[in-house]
């Protein structure tokens, strides 16, 4: 039974603080979801990164059970979540700014060890391994700034088994037919951008091509037909945010970029034939963001919608900051980041996108992934 019940305990010169629980009341107890992991980033610098947890099973929210599960544990989580997922038996957690990679039972929370990888990123997994995406330099803007890396880390040993160079500032991967795409941000060398996915050779771990998408790449995700789905940020001035498909082509092995979508993009998640996803686009020039959401049928590559909230409720989201959707239900989560100093909140909403329920979560919250049972 995941993470309900912990014991208050102390650290020698440190109180820990206990587990908040909250009643959601949202139960399904036929699915194959057990429930789900959200981790909330903390402001950098902070060293606030918690994890909550929502267990379908007895409708009850957990805040920040971290600490709890760990007593022993000095300084918790550490510095900035950036991403989150489950391989097997274990929990992975990125924590960007402390250079690890924490490994739990992602039953119980237990810490099992860590894994030590410079400005991590994104973490994906793939034949008993687990890859994380990484900036290699240090967590500073730099027009020198060096290439970054994918780490291959075996999931039983938790080593590091093999490493190879990409592009400049690595975010988002994934793996299709044994070749792994990496979309390089450049994110340090502004304003030059790097606007390149790296194609990775699983068999040999080797880059083999670079091919040229869009400035300032962050998210790259696929969709059930094998299409990859990369966002630009754009330069936040004169250059928009985007959206590209990438796809194989008759008599082509590798991908090509097929078509642009004039969309902004800040992240998505897919459910079925339709990508749903939201973007806060900042713009220096107005010192603001513009923030939209929509929904395209991945066949089609169309816009079909611009919205998935339908009751209105958008509007009481400030800085909408991550998406997940329920793999059986359809339900829609989003995360608001708010001030990105104080707690956020994380929103439920149904398919035909009308608000669930809504719940205070930890600070920054990012980043889902889902516990079957």
């Amino acid at each position: 039974m995941p993470l309900l019940i912990g014991a208050t305990s102390c650290r020698e010169d440190e109180l820990v603080v206990p587990t908040e629980y909250e009643i959601i009341g949202d139960e399904n107890h036929d699915g194959s979801i057990r429930g789900f992991y959200l981790v909330n980033e903390g402001n950098m610098g902070s060293n606030k990164c918690s994890l909550d947890f929502y267990d379908y099973h007895t409708g009850l929210y957990s805040r920040n059970f971290y600490a709890e599960k760990n007593p022993n544990v000095i300084k918790e989580l550490g510095d900035v979540g950036n991403d989150i997922g489950i391989y097997g038996s274990k929990l992975y957690v990125v924590v960007n700014c402390s250079h690890k990679v924490e490994v739990l039972d992602s039953r119980s929370g237990v810490r099992i060890g860590q894994v030590d990888i410079p400005n991590c990123r994104y973490i994906r997994f793939h034949r008993g391994k687990a890859y994380i995406s990484s900036y290699v330099g240090p967590v500073l803007i730099d027009p020198n700034a060096p290439k970054g890396a994918v780490y291959e880390v075996d999931t039983l040993s938790l080593a590091v088994t093999r490493k190879v160079s990409v592009g400049y500032q690595p975010e988002e991967m994934e793996i299709i037919d044994d070749y792994m795409y990496v979309a390089n941000s450049g994110g340090y060398r502004a304003p030059a951008y790097d606007n390149t996915v790296s194609v990775i050779q699983m068999v040999d771990f080797k880059q083999v091509q670079q091919i040229p998408v869009g400035i300032n790449l962050h998210r790259l995700k696929k969709d059930r037909y094998g299409k990859l789905w990369v966002t630009s940020r754009g330069d936040y001035q004169y250059r928009p945010s985007r959206l590209y498909v990438m796809e194989k082509k008759a008599g082509f092995n590798q991908m090509v970029v097929t078509d642009t979508i004039p969309v902004a993009c800040s992240n998505m998640a897919f459910f079925g034939d339709y990508m749903y996803y939201y973007a806060t686009e900042w713009n220096n020039y107005t010192a603001s963001n513009n923030i939209t959401y929509g929904i395209i049928d991945v066949r089609t590559k169309e816009v079909v919608s611009d919205k998935f909230i339908t009751d209105g409720s958008e509007k009481d989201i400030t800085i909408p900051y991550g998406i997940a959707i329920h793999p059986e239900s359809g339900d829609i989560l989003v995360t608001d980041a708010k001030n990105y100093v104080s707690s956020g909140t994380l929103y439920c909403f149904s398919t035909d996108g009308r608000k669930k329920w809504s719940v205070r979560t930890g600070d920054i919250p990012a980043h889902i992934t889902f516990l079957n049972k």
